[in-house]
C-alpha cells in the first residue's frame, strides 16, 4: 500500500492557519466546500480511503501510477443525509445541597431550582438540529447546561429521566444505535502516557476497525487521519505526562479527537474540546472540526467562551442560560437578533463575548433571563413560519441513510449483521473477542515496558522483604523455639505477599476512566479488558514469586528439598495471583487512591488476624468463624505450614526439650533428666533426651490444621484469584455504563 501512497499528488500548506483547502501536511490533497453553500462534499476519509484502495488494486494489475483526483460527481452531489434534531428536552435532578440559613432567600427560576426547591432543572425545554456537514456549538456560561446538552443528544441520559425527543432524520434513536454510529470526546484528555501519537492512533484503528481490512490498510487510514489533524510532526512523539514530556496541549486534543474519529462516525459530540488552549490551538483544533464535518459528519460541541476568530468557523450556535435556549441560529444573526431584542451589538465587539456578557447581566437581575427566553421563542416561531413556506424536503429513512453513509466509506467498517432495523446497519463491535484481548494486551504491555521503573520498585520491595526476612530468620533449627519462629515466618512472609499486591490498586484507577470512554461507545468488551489485565499480570507475578522463594526458602532451611521448594513457589505465586485478584476488585469499586489503600490495609489486617495464627480455628468464637474462611491469608498459610510439617519421620521436640517455654526449661540439664525419668516410671513409656515427643503432624494438630491438604489450600487460593476477577468483570460491568440517571 505505502509504495502506492508515495506517488500521490503532495501539498504542504504553509502555514497552520491558512484555509483547510490548503491544509494537508505530507498528506492526501483534500479539498474542502462548505456545505449548503455550493451543494457539494469533499470526500470522506472513509471514500479517501477506498479509492486509495481501490487505485491500489488496479495499479497492481494495470502497473500504471496513482493519481488521488476530486471526488466523484455522483458523490459531490448527494442530497444532505442526516439530520438531527432534538425537541423540547428536559431534565432535572434532584437537589441535595443543604441550605443551613433559610433567611437567605432565592429565585427558584433564576437558580434553575423546581418549583418545591427540591430538584433542578438542567434543560428545560430544549430544542434545536444539527445538520450534516455543519458544526453546532452550544455555549453558554458554567453550569448553563453546555454539558448536559450534549449527553442528552449523546444517549449519556437514561432514556427514563430525559423527557422530550431525540431524532435521526426523524427517527428515535436508541442508545445502542448512537455508540455504534457516534463518537464522544471527552474534556479531558485521557490517553496513555507512553505512547507515541501514531502508535495511539493505530491502537484505536485496530479496536475501531474490522479484522477484515489489512494490517496495511489500516496504517493508511492512520496516515490519512495523522495529516487530517496536522499531527504529522509529532507522530512519533510519546503523549507525555508529569514526569515525562510529550506532545504540546493543542496536539494532546487533536490525539484525542482523533482516537474517536478513527471510524470516521457520523456523528461527533465533544464537551469543551478547547478548554484550557491557547487561541491559536483551539483555532487549529475547531478548524480540524471543520474539516470532520464537511467530510459528511455532524459535529456537536460545547464552547465555554470563543474567539471571534472561531466564530467564523461555526455553522450553527446554541446559547444557554439555566437550562433555557436564548438564542438558536447561525452566527451571522446574532446582531439581528440582540438589535431586535433592544441590545444592538456594537459595531467592534466580539459578537459571542457580547452575548454571554448580557446574559450574565441579565441572569444578575430579578427577572433573570425570562424576557431573552420568551423574545427567542418568539423569534423560532417567526423563522419557522418562514420555513413552513417553503416545499418540504422529503427525508431520507435513516436506514436507508445508513447503509448509503456506509457505501460511501463512512463508519469504514461498512458490516453489517443482517436485521431489518437501523441498528442493523451496524456492528455492536468491530472485532471479536480475541482480537480485543490481543490488542488490548499489546497496548498495556508498551506502556508498562517504557515504565520498567514501576515493576522496579515492586521487586525491590519484594527482595527487601525477602532478604530481611531470610536474615532474621537464618538458618531454623528443628526445636521448639524453631518452630514458633517458623510460624512467624509463615505468617509475615505470607501475608507480605498481598500487601505487596496493593501496587495493582492505582493502575486501573489511573485506566479508569481511559476504560470508560472507550467501552462507552463500544471499542471493545468488558470481558476483553478483564482478560487482557490478568495476561499482562501475571508474567510479573511469576518473576517475583520465583524471587521472593529463591531469597528466603534455602536461607530460613525450609524442609522439602526441591519438590518442597518448588511446592513453596506454587503457593507464593497463588497468594500473588489471590492478592492481585483482590486489590484489582478493590480498584473497580474504590474511585479513590488513597481510600482504596485504606480499605486494603485493613481488609488484609483483618485477613492475617483471623488466618490462624494468632489464634486457632477451635478457639475462634463461633460468631467469627466465617471470617476465617473468607481470609485470603489463612489458605497459603496453611499450605506452607503442611509443606514444612507434613513430615511424620522429622522430629521437632525431643526428650527434655518438651521443658522449653515452661518454668521448668531454667532447670539444670542433669535435674531435666531426673525428671523425665520419673515421668518414664510414672507412664511406663521409656523416655531419654532422645526420644521424639513432637513430630511435624502433632505440630499441626496443635495449630488446628487437619480440615484440608496442602493441595487443596494450593486450589483454593488460585480459585480466589479467578473469584476476584470475576468480581472486577461484573463492578465493571455495572460502574461503567457512562450516562446519568
Amino acid at each position: 500500500m505505502s509504495r502506492f501512497i508515495d506517488k500521490l499528488t503532495f501539498a504542504r500548506a504553509n502555514s497552520p492557519m491558512e484555509e483547510p483547502e490548503d491544509i494537508a501536511r505530507n498528506g492526501l490533497l483534500i479539498h474542502h466546500h462548505r456545505h449548503g453553500r455550493d451543494g457539494t462534499h469533499s470526500p470522506t476519509l472513509g471514500q479517501l480511503f477506498k479509492r486509495v484502495g481501490d487505485a491500489a488494486a488496479s495499479a497492481d494489475a494495470d502497473g500504471v501510477d496513482l493519481e488521488l483526483g476530486p471526488a466523484s460527481s455522483a458523490a459531490s452531489s448527494r442530497p444532505l443525509s442526516f439530520l438531527l434534531t432534538f425537541t423540547d428536552l428536559v431534565y432535572s435532578v434532584k437537589n441535595t445541597s443543604r441550605r443551613p440559613f433559610r433567611c437567605a432567600r432565592t429565585d427558584p427560576v433564576a437558580a434553575g431550582a423546581g418549583a418545591d426547591g427540591r430538584t433542578k432543572t438542567l434543560l428545560d425545554g430544549v430544542s434545536g438540529e444539527a445538520r450534516e456537514g455543519e458544526i453546532l456549538a452550544v455555549l453558554g456560561a458554567s453550569g448553563s447546561g453546555k454539558s448536559t446538552l450534549i449527553d442528552a443528544l449523546a444517549s449519556r441520559i437514561a432514556r427514563e429521566s430525559l423527557q422530550g425527543s431525540v431524532r435521526l432524520n426523524g427517527e428515535a434513536v436508541d442508545r445502542k444505535l448512537m455508540k455504534s454510529i457516534s463518537a464522544y470526546v471527552m474534556q479531558d484528555d485521557l490517553l496513555y502516557p507512553m505512547l507515541t501519537v501514531e502508535e495511539t492512533l493505530m491502537f484505536s484503528a485496530e479496536f475501531r476497525l474490522p479484522r477484515t481490512l489489512s494490517k496495511s490498510k489500516k496504517k493508511a487510514r492512520v496516515q490519512q487521519l495523522i495529516d487530517q489533524l496536522g499531527l504529522r510532526r509529532a507522530a512519533g512523539t510519546i503523549i507525555g505526562d508529569e514526569g515525562h514530556r510529550g506532545v504540546s496541549g493543542g496536539e494532546r486534543r487533536r490525539v484525542s479527537i482523533g482516537i474517536d474519529i478513527i471510524h470516521d462516525p457520523i456523528i461527533l459530540f465533544l464537551d469543551e474540546p478547547t478548554s484550557g488552549l491557547d487561541s491559536t490551538s483551539a483555532f487549529m483544533v475547531v478548524k480540524v472540526l471543520q474539516r470532520i464535518a464537511q467530510s459528511g459528519s455532524i459535529v456537536v460541541m460545547s464552547v465555554h467562551q470563543p474567539s471571534s476568530r472561531l466564530i467564523g468557523l461555526l455553522d450553527r450556535m446554541i446559547f444557554l442560560s439555566r437550562g433555557q435556549t436564548v438564542y438558536s441560529g447561525r452566527p451571522d444573526g446574532l446582531p439581528l437578533f440582540f438589535s431586535e431584542f433592544g441590545h444592538p451589538i456594537p459595531e467592534n465587539e466580539n459578537r459571542t463575548e457580547f452575548a454571554l456578557d448580557l446574559i450574565r447581566e441579565l441572569e444578575a437581575s430579578p427577572t433573570g433571563t425570562k424576557p431573552l427566553v420568551d423574545f427567542n421563542r418568539s423569534w423560532q416561531t417567526v423563522k419557522l413560519s418562514r420555513h413552513n413556506a417553503l416545499p418540504p424536503k422529503s427525508p431520507t429513512t435513516l436506514k436507508d441513510a445508513i447503509s448509503a453513509s456506509i457505501s460511501r466509506g463512512k463508519l469504514v467498517s461498512g458490516a453489517t449483521d443482517g436485521s431489518g432495523g437501523p441498528a442493523g446497519s451496524v456492528p455492536t463491535f468491530a472485532n471479536p473477542f480475541w482480537i480485543e484481548t490481543a490488542v488490548l494486551s499489546r497496548r498495556a504491555a508498551t506502556n508498562s515496558r517504557r515504565l520498567p521503573e514501576l515493576f522496579g520498585m515492586r521487586l525491590g520491595a519484594v527482595l527487601v522483604t525477602g532478604f530481611i526476612l531470610a536474615t532474621i530468620f537464618w538458618r531454623l533449627d528443628n526445636s521448639p523455639k524453631g518452630v514458633q519462629e517458623r510460624l512467624g515466618f509463615f505468617a509475615i512472609g505470607m501475608s507480605t505477599m498481598f500487601y505487596t499486591c496493593a501496587d495493582a490498586l492505582p493502575v486501573f484507577l489511573q485506566e479508569r476512566y481511559i476504560f470508560m470512554r472507550e467501552t462507552a461507545y463500544n471499542a471493545y468488551r468488558r470481558s476483553s479488558y478483564v482478560l487482557s489485565n490478568t495476561i499482562i499480570g501475571f508474567p510479573p507475578l511469576v518473576f517475583l514469586s520465583i524471587s521472593f522463594a529463591a531469597t528466603t526458602f534455602f536461607a530460613v532451611g525450609l524442609a522439602g528439598g526441591a519438590q518442597g521448594f518448588f511446592f513453596f513457589f506454587l503457593i507464593v505465586l497463588a497468594s500473588f495471583w489471590a492478592g492481585s485478584g483482590f486489590v484489582t476488585f478493590l480498584s473497580g469499586v474504590v474511585s479513590h487512591v488513597m481510600l482504596g489503600y485504606t480499605v486494603v490495609v485493613a481488609i488484609l489486617a483483618y485477613f492475617l488476624l483471623f488466618s490462624g495464627f494468632f489464634i486457632n480455628r477451635d478457639r475462634i468464637p463461633d460468631y467469627w468463624l466465617w471470617f476465617h474462611y473468607l481470609s485470603l491469608v489463612k489458605y497459603p498459610y496453611e499450605a506452607v505450614m503442611m509443606n514444612e510439617f507434613g513430615d511424620e519421620s522429622k522430629c521437632f521436640v525431643r526428650g527434655t526439650q518438651m521443658f522449653e517455654n515452661t518454668p521448668l526449661g531454667a532447670l539444670p540439664e542433669a535435674l531435666k533428666l531426673s525428671v523425665l525419668k520419673a515421668m518414664s516410671g510414672s507412664l511406663g513409656v521409656s523416655l531419654t533426651s532422645t526420644t521424639c515427643v513432637t513430630t511435624g503432624p502433632d505440630v499441626l494438630k496443635q495449630q488446628g490444621i487437619t480440615q484440608l491438604s496442602k493441595w487443596d489450600c494450593l486450589m483454593v487460593t488460585v480459585a480466589w484469584g479467578f473469584f476476584f476477577r470475576v468480581l472486577f468483570y461484573f463492578s465493571l460491568l455495572l460502574g461503567s455504563k457512562g450516562k446519568r440517571r
